[in-house]
């Protein structure tokens, strides 16, 4: 299974840094992510499903899409924007 790892504030949500989540695509990980951890639902995926603008996403250090393949050895960081003014 791909492994899922989550900065601050989403591993907060879910109460975990890295979480093994399924699917075969960044995409197929993140929804099986939010469907394993409701408390993640709309922060990292929009209504339709597509990873939110402020979301950036890396698999094995390369930047990675929705529909970036992943295997089980893989490893999806997702990173939120962060902010301040």
């Amino acid at each position: 299974m791909p492994e899922v790892l989550l900065r601050a504030p989403l591993s907060e949500l879910c109460g975990s840094r890295r979480i093994d989540a399924t699917g075969t695509t960044v995409g197929e990980a993140l929804i099986a992510l939010e469907l394993a951890h409701p408390a993640l639902r709309g922060w990292i995926l929009d209504e339709q499903g597509r990873i939110r603008e402020h979301i950036q996403i890396f698999v094995n250090g390369t930047r990675g899409e929705d529909a970036t393949e992943v295997g089980e050895t893989d490893r999806i960081h997702v990173l939120p924007a962060i902010t301040g003014g």
